[in-house]
């Protein structure tokens, strides 16, 4: 304390606030509660706010390094029990309390923020399942968003590439608790999306309390995630509390590793169901090139039984088959009437009128061997015709709106055959 005859000194002002500093030094690691008012961020960070209750109110400041470390940033309205220090700053003439840890007074009011937030989202279909993308079968990479130190980090990158040893892992490092976490992890999400490093973005952390995890339950994280192009799962370790990044993920894991496991499958796995794969198709492509080239001689076999020209050998056979049926039987009745007139004396007239009828009976064959012959496709094609196939099916093609321009076609003529290439097509 000043003197009695100090005090008839005038004072200078760096004096007095050095004195009100000492005065103040007592007051410090006090525990102050309130609710937030006026909350504003510096340029380099810092944060400046008021506290204050039904009566009084008293300006906060919150260092940036300290700001970082802490679980959650108050927000205004919100009640908090602040410990820090008290401080006087000559510069501006204020008494600041300099605020060093920040923890809820009234969680109720919190989760009763949240859930109104919850609701909103749920209005706007976050929710939905059927707004939420699929998980890639095969991803070509994995984006990890988690904290770089820590169990965190090593269990992923372990199970993902126990699973799949040559997986790419592109790790974006966040802040996944304190005031700074929800903007850290809306900028990473941002980023990974725009650099398209990866296929699938696993959001993860160890878990934790309430207010430790209260980043994952901000509108700011939320709203990342839901205009990710790219699926995002969730692995926030074991919480009583489903977190509202949780609720709008495309994917919800438990714990690291079941999220590796969620988003690679395994090598050996994919490896032994392609080995499967192609046992069944060989066994399947042997089984239907047996029934294709059995289809095939079938065809081939109906094919030549119906062939003009075998059709042609067969009739001539009939035609042969009957002149001799018919011959043997004139020589039966011949011999049956020789024997007759022998007995008569008619012999002489009825070998007249048998050699006749020989003769009427031959000329009417040859006449129809010459008109089968005729008739018969050697001799049209030795006319100047000719019979066009399918060079590849062997079917012939009787009207040109069968064939196709490009079509491979074989022409058989008088003599010989030409192989061919429709190039147009008149009908």
């Amino acid at each position: 304390m000043l003197k009695p005859e100090e005090a008839q000194r005038p004072l200078t002002v760096t004096e007095l606030a050095n004195e009100i500093r000492r005065e103040l030094r007592p007051l410090t690691a006090l525990l102050v509660k309130g609710e937030v008012t006026g909350m504003k961020q510096g340029t380099k960070g810092h944060y400046s706010f008021s506290i204050r209750d039904s009566q009084s109110l008293i300006n906060a400041f919150i260092f940036a390094d300290d700001a970082k470390r802490l679980a959650m940033l108050p927000e205004d309205g919100q009640v908090f029990l602040f410990r820090g220090r008290v401080d006087y700053w000559a510069q501006y003439g204020a008494i600041r309390l300099i605020v060093d840890q920040v923890e809820f007074d009234d969680v109720g009011k919190l989760r009763a923020r949240l859930e109104e937030l919850k609701r909103r989202l749920e209005l706007e279909g976050a929710f939905d399942p059927k707004r939420k993308r699929r998980l890639p079968f095969l991803p070509t990479s994995v984006a990890l968003l988690t904290s770089p130190t820590g169990a965190v980090i090593h269990d992923l990158q372990e199970t993902i590439w126990e699973r799949y040893p040559n997986m790419g892992i592109v790790v974006y490092p966040v802040q996944v608790q304190g005031a700074a976490a929800p903007m850290s992890v809306a900028r990473a999400l941002r980023r990974c999306n725009a650099e398209r490093l990866a296929d699938v973005i696993v959001l993860a952390r160890g878990g934790g309390s309430f207010e430790e995890m209260y980043a994952f339950n901000t509108e700011l994280v939320a709203r990342a995630i839901l205009d990710s192009k790219l699926p995002v799962v969730t692995a926030l370790g074991h919480t009583s509390d489903r977190t509202v990044a949780d609720l709008v993920g495309d994917a919800e894991c438990r714990t690291p590793t079941e999220a590796g496991s969620r988003v690679v499958p395994r090598k050996s796995d994919l490896l032994q169901h392609l080995s499967d794969r192609r046992r069944r198709l060989e066994r399947e492509v042997g089984r239907r090139f047996g029934q294709e080239t059995e289809r095939l001689a079938r065809a081939r076999s109906n094919i030549a039984r119906l062939s003009p020209i075998r059709q042609l050998e067969r009739r001539e056979q009939h035609v042969r088959d009957q002149r001799r049926r018919l011959h043997t039987a004139l020589a039966v009745r011949l011999r049956m009437s020789q024997a007759r007139l022998t007995a008569s004396g008619g012999l002489d007239r009825v070998r007249r009128v048998l050699t006749s009828r020989l003769t009427r009976e031959a000329g009417r064959l040859e006449g129809q061997r010459q008109r089968l012959v005729a008739l018969s496709p050697d001799s049209v094609l030795s006319r100047g015709y000719s019979i066009t196939r399918d060079k590849r099916t062997g079917a012939i093609l009787r009207a040109a709106a069968e064939a196709s321009v490009e079509q491979d076609v074989t022409v058989q003529l008088g003599s010989g055959d030409l192989d061919a290439r429709v190039t147009a097509v008149q009908p």
